[in-house]
């Protein structure tokens, strides 16, 4: 048996922690079930990222003529967008590898460790030992019971990343913010695409008017069909193919070359068996924290995706210095996640921070304004006729309880709102007090707050209609 002084599983955002440890002289243990860097830097943010802003252009050259401006595209080369999203992740990658391999404190096992005992985890027939563990161990895709899938075959977010060349046709089962954006990336890259998702909604984490004109626009470059349940999965005419219940009961079959299930995430810790070692979790395997990210066991902390809410690496970012600072730092501090932000690479692109203007209602009085981006000059001058920005505010204290972007930059549209969120008193009246540059996209969230209007019984939905 083996002691360390912190076992660190899981190389995303865990290695935030381990890196810490192992610089103040800790002997830290780090285990990782697949490549060093987890989703994010391997098959998650990263690579997408890389992949969709050749898209984007696409899409961008696409809408030009709109302004006048007649451009064709000759081709796409999906082997040049490939290779600089793969230089990129490898070099990251390789670079962690090696930082690893010379740093004498830390010790990598790169395989699965499950715990066999309180505080201890068996890797590849050794027993490691610690009184201090970090769960970072994140989660993987859902694969939903759809009779007959294992027999057809299917891509996850997880392998879709190694297609050699776009299939002529690809239906997606799922219709969360991976589905949306794998579709807007193989469609322009010449996919046939088509979306089949659960759910009556696209994005449904999203406020509905969000979601709704996503699906409008999608509608643009993919098939998109919600409220469809996939029941089951065959080979019909060489394709792929699953029938789905529709909400009226009816069934309906969808086909594509590929087929891609992008129908969610779900908890490694089962893998952990974290219940050798009294940590527990919930009903669908995600780890419980307090407010400070211990788990139900004594110096064993979790952090990031494991936990099942708010999945962005930003927030695994944040968790990480927290478990750090409060695992080690003398006092504790309880995570504070009341203005989260998050972005969707659709086209158009989303942001968002907090909460939705129904989770606000749940709880406050509220005021909330939308303003589209045509009202602004400069969102006239790109031609965007449907993106809005919508704010969600508390009455009476003009508090910012959430702000909601779709459109061009919208990622960094909402981005100003979280800092504000952050700072002082939580209020808006540092935007009313600054000048907002003229004419520029700035305008289309401040806009937004000057057309607040109160919510409430009877006043309930009046100020939905200017977009």
């Amino acid at each position: 048996m083996k002691h360390f002084d912190l076992i660190v599983i899981g190389t995303g955002a865990g290695m935030n922690v381990a890196a810490n440890a192992a610089s103040s002289g800790m002997n830290v243990a780090v285990i990782d079930r697949g490549p060093i860097g987890g989703t994010c830097l391997n098959r998650g943010c990263i690579p997408s990222k890389i992949m969709i802003y050749p898209a984007d252009v696409v899409r961008s050259i696409e809408e030009a003529q709109a302004l006048g401006v007649h451009a064709r595209i000759e081709r796409v080369d999906y082997q040049t967008i490939m290779k600089r999203t793969w230089d990129l992740v490898r070099g990251d990658r390789h670079e962690m590898e090696e930082g690893v391999a010379q740093t004498d404190a830390i010790t990598f096992y790169n395989l699965e460790a499950p715990f066999v005992d309180d505080y201890t985890l068996e890797v590849g027939g050794d027993k490691i030992a610690a009184d201090t563990i970090v769960i970072a161990s994140g989660a993987r895709p859902h694969v939903p019971p759809i009779q007959g899938l294992e027999k057809v075959g299917y891509l996850t977010s997880a392998t879709v990343f190694d297609l050699e060349a776009p299939p002529e046709s690809l239906l997606i089962v799922g219709g969360g913010y991976i589905a949306a954006e794998f579709a807007h990336f193989f469609s322009a890259v010449g996919t046939a695409v088509t979306i089949v998702g659960r759910n009556p909604r696209l994005v449904p984490e999203e406020e509905p008017e969000i979601s709704a004109m996503l699906a409008q626009r999608m509608a643009r470059y993919a098939e998109v069909h919600t409220g469809h349940e996939a029941v089951r999965a065959e080979i019909r005419d060489g394709l792929k193919t699953i029938i789905a219940r529709g909400s009226d009961g009816q069934e309906q079959a969808f086909a594509g070359h590929e087929l891609l299930i992008a129908a969610g995430r779900r908890s490694n810790a089962d893998l952990l068996k974290p219940e050798r070692t009294g940590v527990e979790t919930d009903e669908h395997g995600w780890i419980q924290v307090d407010p400070y990210l211990q788990t139900s066991k004594e110096g064993i902390w979790a952090l990031g995706d494991a936990l099942g809410r708010q999945m962005f690496r930003h927030t695994a970012n944040y968790h990480a210095s927290l478990v750090w600072s409060n695992a080690f730092g003398g006092h504790k501090h309880p995570a504070d996640e009341h203005a989260v932000p998050h972005a969707v690479f659709t086209h158009p692109q989303i942001g968002s921070v907090g909460l939705t203007e129904a989770q606000a209602q749940a709880e406050h009085d509220i005021m909330v304004g939308i303003n589209p981006y045509i009202s602004t000059a400069k969102g006239y001058a790109m031609g965007e006729e449907d993106g809005f920005a919508k704010v969600v505010v508390e009455q009476g204290t003009g508090r910012i309880l959430g702000g909601h972007v779709i459109g061009p930059h919208a990622a960094i549209l909402v981005q100003p709102l979280v800092y504000l969120m952050n700072a002082g008193d939580e209020d808006y009246l540092p935007l009313a007090r600054a000048q907002t540059i003229h004419p520029a996209l700035s305008e289309v969230v401040i806009g937004a707050f000057g057309n607040l209007r109160p919510v409430g019984e009877g006043a309930h939905h009046h100020h939905h209609h200017q977009h």
